[in-house]
């Protein structure tokens, strides 16, 4: 079946879905339109609920958005449908400065994660359904060395990737893996909180910013006083962040995290090159330290629907943090190469096993691949 065929028919059982779903009539104060939107975004196996004025409703369903046949929205629109699902500490962040993130819980129907924002001038919505429940590590196709990660006693693990890759699901599936064959003490701090980790073998305590806590720094602080073995950043976002968890992962506490980026390099680039000039060089020797791996994944159409995940894997080691001590970023790739036998992968390499699994098309990795040469030996 062609992708064209598979575009054709989830977009008819989105229609199906919409045709089928009663009418609500907006109401002050009243959730009702955003879970019918909701309940078809679900009901379709899609990810995310676009409410931009200007379009209408839209969802994002195999990595493609489709539009629902109804009328575009206005700003007004977005505010009444979102605003009443937002729990009220995003309620007043929105007053005060436009921006609001929060998570919303449907009976029935499971958890939402919501950003209402601005665009033009005017009130837009991205919304996102998480998961239920925590996946395996092993369910979700990566390379088997990447359950090293979760055998590490400290340092730093950085998790890269583009908006939608998949980052936070590994993260969470980590997690889920200490949990259930070790005994530690997990602190998470999230904004807002997507998986939901039981106790099983571990202790997991969850800080959502806003409700348990007023920001990452103050939060991850606290966490310290905490006696956590691991500690899980949500995202770095600032260099408070980014410096006490440096500290955290460099005095014997696991710290995983996840930051938006393509590849090793950029990864740790993004760490050091969010400080000042002046403190640049200090922060590359700490981060030469703490480090402990560096992954970055993203995803791709798989062969019959679907996403795959391909990644790269750079454990670190003596070499790797040479380079990063001497902002020699660009050698970390040829690290990845020799540091295979400790459980690196290259991005070729992993999209390489991808096609020649039958997973995905040989073009999608091609037009993926940083290093194009190296891709096309390796499918030759």
């Amino acid at each position: 079946m062609s992708r064209h065929d598979d575009k054709d028919e989830i977009d008819q059982l989105i229609a199906e879905l919409h045709a089928s779903a009663a009418p609500v009539t907006p109401a002050a104060g009243d959730t009702g339109r955003i879970e019918r939107w909701l309940r078809i975004l679900v009901d379709a196996r899609g990810s995310d609920l676009l409410l931009v004025p200007g379009a209408p409703p839209t969802l994002r369903v195999e990595n493609r958005v489709r539009p629902l046949a109804e009328g575009p929205l206005d700003g007004v629109d977005v505010e009444e449908a979102v605003l009443p699902a937002l729990p009220p500490h995003a309620r007043r962040m929105y007053r005060q400065s436009l921006i609001a993130d929060g998570s919303f819980r449907v009976q029935g129907l499971g958890r939402f994660r919501i950003n209402l924002h601005h665009e033009r001038g005017r009130a837009a919505a991205a919304i996102r359904a998480l998961p239920t429940r925590v996946p395996l590590l092993s369910a979700l196709g990566l390379p088997p060395s990447v359950a090293l990660l979760a055998e590490l006693r400290r340092g730093l693990v950085l998790v890269g990737g583009p908006t939608g890759s998949g980052k936070t699901t590994t993260l969470a599936a980590l997690v889920h893996e200490i949990n259930r064959h070790e005994a530690r003490h997990v602190v998470t701090i999230e904004d807002p909180i997507e998986y939901e980790h039981g106790h099983e073998g571990s202790i997991v305590e969850q800080v959502e910013i806003g409700v348990d806590a007023s920001d990452f720094p103050t939060a991850l602080r606290a966490a310290l006083r905490q006696a956590p073995d691991v500690l899980v950043v949500g995202e770095m976002r600032d260099p408070e962040t980014m410096r006490i968890a440096l500290a955290a992962a460099e005095t014997g506490h696991l710290v995983l995290s996840t930051v938006h980026t393509t590849d090793a390099a950029s990864t740790v680039g993004r760490i050091s090159d969010s400080f000042p000039s002046e403190r640049q060089n200090t922060i590359r020797q700490e981060l030469s330290m703490a480090l402990a791996a560096v992954m970055t994944q993203t995803l791709i159409p798989r062969i019959g629907g679907g996403l795959a995940a391909a990644v790269e894997l750079l454990i670190v080691g003596y070499g790797a943090r040479q380079h990063v001590r001497r902002n020699a970023l660009q050698h970390l790739h040829q690290e990845i190469t020799i540091t295979r036998k400790h459980g690196s992968i290259t991005l070729e390499e992993s999209l390489a096993q991808l096609v020649k699994s039958g997973t995905i098309e040989r073009q999608d990795a091609l037009a993926r691949a940083a290093h194009v040469e190296e891709m096309e030996k390796l499918l030759a």
